[in-house]
């Protein structure tokens, strides 16, 4: 019978599922998926990227949204590489660009600084995650496998919607539980 194979090769039934789209890079993701994910969060925002730098340039006044979003309730993490570790420094050396990855950290710790004060809005220090960015939104995430010698933005990228116990969310959701509880608080970050 021809008819399920069709529907089978359509539709998606297994761990798939959870796949809502693949890019090739992760800044071929339209901004729009940034904002909506970003807005409509209500409970967690979890930026796992090591430096986090391009989400201040890309969502205008990521500040204001965070604040108001941590204001209400929803808890707002980030989780950035050291600046001063042997890791960032190995990983400058890999990429050879003017804007180090120290500065594009201390951009991220600049920005967080402003909004230091606000309960619920947590940042911590932690290298284990150099290799993949995983950015939580609810029951959404986005998922960065970091290619050898390109930065993040060179990377392919997947979203994924969590819909079933132990699929690919809940796997990614356990490697940032896992890398947070593993990281150290960021105590220079002073409010400002």
């Amino acid at each position: 019978m021809l008819w399920p194979d069709a529907i089978r090769k359509n539709v998606k039934t297994g761990p798939d599922r959870e796949v809502i789209a693949v890019y090739p890079y992760r800044s071929a993701c339209p901004k729009t998926v940034w904002r909506r994910l970003i807005s409509e969060a209500n409970k967690e925002l979890t930026f796992a990227g090591y430096t986090n730098y391009f989400l201040w340039l890309e969502n205008p006044n990521l500040r204001g949204v965070l604040r108001r979003k941590a204001e209400v309730g929803c808890r707002v993490r980030f989780l950035l590489g050291d600046p001063d570790s042997d890791v960032t420094r190995r990983r400058e050396s890999v990429e050879g660009v003017p804007l180090t990855v120290g500065t594009r950290i201390r951009i991220t710790i600049d920005e967080l600084s402003k909004i230091a004060d606000v309960p619920g809005i947590e940042a911590r220090y932690g290298d284990d995650h150099i290799a993949m960015s995983v950015f939580v939104f609810d029951d959404e995430m986005l998922v960065t496998p970091h290619l050898a010698h390109l930065v993040g933005h060179d990377s392919p990228m997947l979203h994924i919607q969590r819909q079933q116990e132990d699929g690919l969310y809940d796997r990614f959701a356990y490697h940032v539980t896992e890398l947070w509880n593993g990281a150290r608080t960021i105590t220079d970050l002073v409010p400002r």
